[in-house]
């Protein structure tokens, strides 16, 4: 049985919301390696956490995100804040904090500084709806996450999450940027000294490594060595065995790094692999290095780096992959398209996501039309292209969901329905983006005209029934008025002593008679003329641009053709007569009866007269 619409829009708003969900995780990807990569190429702090703060704003409209850092003496910094006005990033920046401070769930909200951060964001017309700690990962207050909102709503679960989250990463951005910040100062100030640079990223989960190149030497901080777990004495100094534990399937990556630094091809050394630990086990690092020193021939004799575990966001990567490919094998099991639809300010459109349900909505594959949108655009049905072309546009200018339901022909399929739902959203480049679904309508359609044609004709005779011809002739009676000299007749059929016949022969063979007679008038009809069962025996004939005459000859042409071709059933010839009465539609007619009322009138003489004849109204 096919699907009610209730059923059928429940299955659009799931698809729907699963195609914004896989949005939503394919933006924290590439928000996550966005971030990766300024805390890889040593971005600004601040440039990497308004990357962060951004996301989070982008994720959870109405909601402004400010990153204060804690700096010595329990200062608050400044860090992030992309959508807050500057009057009052200013006012909020310095701020300090009780030392005894312990920012949590439960008592957030009764802290003296929260207080004062929440009546100081009133006289700025905002609410702080929720404070997240950021942590190091030896538990150690690094900042605090606030959220803000122009009303006093709190933040959904969603919102929380997506912020504890980010303070992960925001963690990792302000523990590197710290050990960065270390490391250059010590290079810059304490070159020759190990166990300086050693303390000066101590805590913050990176080690350190100094190698002597010529001698083949490498020693590590305790730092370093605690990475994977091993004691100040349990590890050796030659860069051989520095290789060995590097796994199998990236030492030739890593040593290929090495040379082209060493050969000054490289202005860093920067690579990720994994590395054997003392438990056997491999972990994720970062290590980035740089020659300090050379000899006169270019040939490098220190270099020194770091060295960071990254076990963790990999793994939090490879778990938004995970579910990015899980969102697309769901997406491609859902019966219909599920899609991106992208217009760019200049006009130009593409579909930057397609699922593989359109190979059958569209016959066409995802890559066909990730560039454009000219292959969709051919197989629309030439009376629907308008309609498609301008629903878009109205939607994008209004930024209104769409809705369309439209006709496509395709190769293989032929001429089918389609049925299409999207919301859009305007980016910050000027183009729209909509995100939704598009499913075969066809049996849907194919039954609401079966509908149709079951409130319009009637079953026995398959001619229009009584409501619809009337429809049809209040249609006409309004051409009447409108067109000066427009002349239009109207018959009125019944079947002589159908009565007779059906006490006679029974109702089914009535019936016949019945079927047999709709048959003649059908085919006696020119193309725009139009005939209805309006009663019992009865029938109408509205003829168009035909005066009393032409009526005449199509009546007689009628009475003809039931004489000439009677109804045989029962083995025996089943003679019928009809008798006709034939009147003007006038413009002057108030209303439709009015004309059926003298065309009846005519039908009533001729009954009386004899029947089997014809009658003209000549009022």
């Amino acid at each position: 049985m096919p699907c009610t619409d209730g059923h059928m829009y429940k299955q659009i708003s799931s698809s729907s919301a699963t195609a914004m969900d896989f949005n939503l995780h394919q933006r924290s990807l590439k928000v996550n390696n966005l971030t990766l990569a300024h805390i890889a190429n040593d971005a600004p702090l601040t440039r990497t956490l308004n990357c962060i703060a951004s996301d989070i704003e982008d994720q959870n409209p109405g909601i402004m995100i400010a990153v204060l850092l804690l700096e010595s003496g329990n200062c608050l910094r400044l860090g992030a804040a992309p959508s807050l006005h500057p009057d009052y990033c200013r006012a909020i920046d310095g701020m300090t904090m009780d030392s005894k401070l312990q920012i949590t769930a439960e008592d957030i909200e009764a802290n003296r500084f929260c207080s004062r951060l929440h009546h100081l964001a009133l006289q700025h017309d905002l609410h702080v709806c929720s404070m997240t700690p950021i942590r190091s990962a030896a538990n150690c207050m690094l900042g605090i996450f606030v959220a803000y909102s122009r009303t006093e709503d709190t933040v959904s679960d969603a919102c929380r999450h997506t912020i504890a989250d980010s303070a992960i990463m925001a963690s990792i951005a302000i523990a590197r940027h710290d050990a960065e910040a270390r490391i250059r100062k010590a290079e810059d100030t304490l070159l020759h000294s190990k166990a300086t640079l050693a303390l000066a990223i101590e805590g913050s989960g990176t080690g350190i490594w100094d190698r002597n190149v010529p001698t083949g030497e490498i020693s590590y901080s305790s730092g370093w060595k605690a990475i994977l777990g091993y004691t100040d004495e349990e590890i050796g100094n030659r860069i051989t065995d520095s290789y060995a534990r590097i796994h199998p399937d990236d030492l030739a990556y890593v040593q290929a790094a090495i040379q082209a630094h060493f050969d000054q091809k490289t202005e860093n050394y920067a690579v990720e692999h994994r590395i054997r630990c003392k438990d056997g086990s491999y972990k994720w690092i970062s290590s980035r290095g740089k020659v300090v020193s050379r000899d006169g021939q270019g040939k490098p004799l220190r270099m020194i780096g770091t060295t960071t575990d990254i076990t963790s966001m990999r793994s939090l990567s490879d778990q938004l992959q995970q579910s990015i490919d899980l969102i697309t094998s769901l997406t491609n099991e859902v019966p219909g398209l599920v899609y991106q639809y992208r217009v760019l300010p200049d006009g130009h459109a593409f579909f930057p996501y397609a699922s593989e349900a359109i190979k059958d909505i569209y016959e066409l594959t995802p890559e066909q039309v990730a560039s454009t949108t000219t292959l969709v655009h051919q197989i629309i049905h030439p009376d629907d292209v308008a309609n498609y072309c301008a629903s878009l546009h109205a939607s994008a200018s209004s930024l209104l969901p769409w809705h369309l339901e439209y006709r496509v022909i395709l190769p293989r399929q032929g001429l089918r329905w389609r049925q299409g739902e999207a919301r859009p959203r305007r980016l910050p480049d000027g183009s729209t983006l909509w995100h939704g679904f598009i499913t075969d309508i066809t049996e849907r359609k194919r039954i609401e005209i079966e509908l149709q044609g079951f409130a319009t004709i009637d079953f026995l005779t398959q001619l229009p029934n009584r409501r619809y011809f009337m429809t049809r002739m209040e249609e006409e009676l309004a051409r009447t008025r409108r067109i000066d000299g427009a002349r239009t007749a109207v018959l009125m059929c019944d079947l002589d002593h159908f009565k007779t016949i059906n006490d006679s022969y029974g109702h089914a063979i009535g019936d016949l008679v019945l079927k047999h007679f709709a048959v003649i008038l059908r085919n006696a009809l020119r193309r725009n003329d139009m005939v209805g069962r309006v009663g019992g025996e009865e029938f109408a004939v509205v003829l168009f641009d035909a005066g009393v005459a032409e009526a005449e000859i199509f009546a007689q042409r009628v009475r003809s053709q039931l004489a000439e071709i009677p109804l045989i059933a029962l083995n025996q010839n089943i003679n019928v007569t009809v008798s006709i009465g034939i009147a003007m539609m006038h413009a002057s007619d108030a209303n439709i009866d009015v004309s059926l009322s003298r065309s009846d009138t005519a039908l009533y003489r001729a009954k009386q007269a004899g029947r089997n004849r014809i009658e003209i109204d000549v009022s």
